[in-house]
């Protein structure tokens, strides 16, 4: 017979599995790097005998594991790229995701946020989380979370100022092909 917490893992992983993978794609922008990260966080959550918890109790122990864990690969990532300098662009490899359009645009502006600007813009308005959830969630003060979320809104905001200014110009030109193009300084 298998033991409480078996039972409450197999109903957690049925119930809430795809709703885990797709907050530590928020997170990730890596549909496979997320699915890894509720593994681990599963292992981690449930790798010592956890008896008394419920579903629910376990998601939130589960969400806080994968929060911590990307913000800590993202302090590792950050080191990295103080100490070793980078030649080459980083290639982007399709990742077979199934985000399209609108979602994709938005993943990819997420990606340049942050971790913990990130981490808090997902909190809020992915998973509908308060300021105070987000705050004991990710173990810093409600004040840091307001600051991240400001933050992130205002890169955000600019973000889709400058696409929207750039898909202006693009359309101009499209229309009359005979304008200079203002992003080579008036060269063709």
């Amino acid at each position: 017979m298998a033991a409480r917490w078996e039972l409450v893992v197999a109903e957690l992983v049925a119930q809430r599995g795809e709703a885990l993978v797709r907050y530590a794609m928020l997170l990730t922008g890596d549909e496979e790097e997320a699915r890894d990260m509720v593994q681990d966080a599963l292992t981690a959550t449930f790798g010592r005998l956890r008896n008394g918890f419920e579903v629910e109790q376990a998601e939130a122990y589960v969400r806080k594991a994968i929060a911590n864990r990307f913000l800590d690969r993202a302090r590792r990532g950050q080191r990295w790229r103080r100490i070793v300098p980078l030649v080459v662009e980083r290639q982007l490899v399709d990742s077979g995701s199934t985000l399209t359009g609108e979602r994709l645009d938005m993943a990819h502006r997420l990606q340049r946020l942050a971790p913990r600007e990130r981490a808090c813009i997902v909190l809020r308005y992915d998973e509908d989380r308060t300021v105070e959830q987000i705050a004991a969630e990710l173990g810093i003060s409600a004040g840091a979370v307001k600051r991240y979320l400001s933050d992130a809104l205002g890169k955000l905001r600019g973000m889709l100022e400058r696409e929207q200014e750039r898909a202006a110009r693009e359309a101009e030109r499209a229309a009359d092909p005979t304008q200079p193009d203002r992003s080579t300084g008036g060269r063709a």
